[in-house]
């Protein structure tokens, strides 16, 4: 993909959905979270990031098939370029 690193890494985002699911809010589980790399690695992720992170979530959630045709689309037009 290029450009930064997540700072939400697949298991803290289901870390945080698993204790969102339990009724924690953000502001609670974004303490025990830790960036691990980057610029900010070793600090806590913002709220905005964990709620970005939540949003993207939820959209591949809401249309998987689309998601996977644009990398299929994208794969195509790399291949040709």
């Amino acid at each position: 993909h290029g450009g930064r690193p997540p700072v939400i890494t697949n298991d803290m985002l289901h870390t945080v959905l698993r204790r969102r699911a339990n009724g924690e809010s953000v502001e609670d589980i974004r303490g025990d979270l830790i960036i691990p790399t980057g610029k900010r690695k070793g600090k806590n992720p913002s709220p905005a990031s964990i709620y970005r992170a939540l949003a993207e979530h939820a959209k591949r959630q809401a249309h998987p098939d689309a998601i996977e045709q644009a990398h299929t689309d994208f794969a195509a037009h790399e291949a040709t370029t």
